[in-house]
């Protein structure tokens, strides 16, 4: 056996991962990681008497290099003479209609395949080829985007599904780098495809591998995926143990007041599990918002507000609606130099020309902004305020909700649900009328066409 199968066996048998005579579901891509993985447990499985199956998702995201991708793994598996489960979806249509990110629908579309499947087999575990180079990514990935210890924490060895808790997903390659997975396919002549998306820097995981690892790797830190895991030990343990202590100091009714004496850390993770457990999406600024005064309710939503008690118990309150939100929308394509159309009693003129020296309109100009045309692009929708909507105004350093930026500007609760506003096709709003314009798509040095926008009502 060799030292790559052996170390692979040792993690799996110390961690316990998978018991003897197990079934266990392979989520096989077709790519390098996968197919190593699927190689690997079918090597040990006679020994473990493991009962292998293989599932392989087809994301409909290359044309034909994806159908290739099934056609590598279904052979493979007959090959090998295991079950073989596939599905295909659309995932850019999906993503566009549940105005999430494509990353984000591939992924959920993935895992309630799995899901499916593993029911259907009555397989627990799905073993998924995650391996310690993801981890590293997903580290960066996670701190750039504002995670907290636990998101820092990155993947475990056991997880239990997303898309249904009765199975668990077990990434037995946790502990190997991608070089070494690469060169035991290389020695053991494993078949794979590589995906072309792995290179293109659109996506902000790809940027991350592609440009900011090499470069932190060559001028800063050569031991940079070593100091990564180690540092994710470390604030996974420590996430871990403030979880446990908040569990056991939630309060109760009736409990004595000592919240406010309790460690930072303690109150904000009290405060994180109350919301979730209640439903609510416990976001750093709502948490700090509920930490910082009592009795103060914050909207949560269309419908709902939470607030705490002086013992740092969330309270969860009903809202009555002014008025249901207005579900019509217009969509617009900014095709040509110039346009116009109505929408919810307004009249709005667009154009788009060659961006100049002009950054911003004039003090004398009103109902008018200017953005950066090609970040907006060719299409967009027109629409009123929805429950949950979130903005970047120009300025802020994140976005925040709708809901909230309303009130700090003082507009009252039925005003709001008859201003328009703009959203470009991938779902990012970049103006709406009464506040200031997007962030994100604001004119810059860089910006070769801006969008002149006018308005009346």
């Amino acid at each position: 056996m060799s030292e790559f199968l052996q170390r692979a066996e040792t993690e799996i048998q110390q961690r316990g991962l998978f018991s003897c005579g197990q079934k266990i579901l392979v989520a096989v891509s077709g790519g390098a990681d996968s197919m190593v993985l699927l190689h690997t447990l079918n090597s040990l499985a006679g020994k473990n008497r493991w009962k292998i199956s293989v599932a392989h998702f087809n994301h409909q995201l290359r044309g034909r290099a994806s159908d290739a991708d099934g056609k590598l793994v279904r052979q493979i598996a007959e090959k090998l003479k295991l079950p073989f489960f596939v599905e295909c979806a659309d995932v850019k249509k999906f993503a566009a209609q549940s105005k999430i990110s494509i990353e984000m629908a591939a992924r959920k579309l993935r895992h309630e395949f799995f899901a499916r499947v593993a029911r259907a087999q009555k397989i627990s575990a799905v073993a998924l080829a995650h391996h310690a180079d993801d981890q590293v990514e997903l580290f960066f990935l996670r701190l750039l985007r504002g995670a907290g210890g636990e998101g820092l924490a990155g993947m475990k060895w056991i997880s239990p599904s997303p898309a249904d808790k009765k199975f668990s997903l077990i990434r037995p390659l946790l502990g190997f780098s991608k070089a070494e997975i690469l060169k035991f396919a290389c020695a053991n002549k494993i078949s794979f495809r590589d995906d072309a998306t792995n290179f293109s820097n659109d996506f902000l995981r790809n940027r991350i591998r592609n440009e900011l690892l090499p470069l932190l790797q060559k001028n800063y830190q050569p031991s940079l995926t070593k100091s990564v895991l180690r540092l994710m030990e470390i604030v996974g343990a420590e996430a871990e143990f403030i979880n446990e202590m908040a569990k056991a100091r939630q309060p109760k009714t009736g409990s004595q007041n000592d919240f406010e004496v309790l460690p930072l850390a303690l109150r904000r993770k009290i405060l994180q599990q109350q919301l979730i457990d209640a439903g609510v999406v416990a976001d750093f600024e709502l948490v700090e918002q509920l930490r910082k005064s009592t009795e103060k309710f914050v909207s949560v939503g269309a419908e709902f507000s939470v607030a705490r008690d002086v013992a740092g118990k969330v309270k969860l309150r009903r809202e009555l609606p002014v008025e249901t939100f207005k579900t019509n929308q217009c969509k617009l394509k900014l095709s040509g130099r110039a346009g116009q159309t109505e929408f919810g009693g307004g009249k709005f003129n667009w154009a788009v020309k060659k961006s100049d020296d002009s950054r911003g309109r004039s003090p004398h100009q009103r109902r008018i902004e200017f953005f950066d045309a090609d970040k907006i692009g060719g299409e967009i929708v027109l629409r009123h305020w929805r429950a949950g909507d979130r903005f970047q105004p120009i300025g802020l350093k994140s976005s925040a909700k709708l809901q909230d930026l309303f009130v700090n500007a003082k507009i009252s609760a039925a005003r709001r649900r008859s201003l328009v506003l703009a959203e470009t096709v991938a779902g990012e709003i970049f103006w709406v009328e009464g506040l200031r314009i997007g962030e994100q798509f604001k004119l810059t040095l860089e910006t070769k066409r801006q969008l002149v926008w006018r308005w009346a009502t």
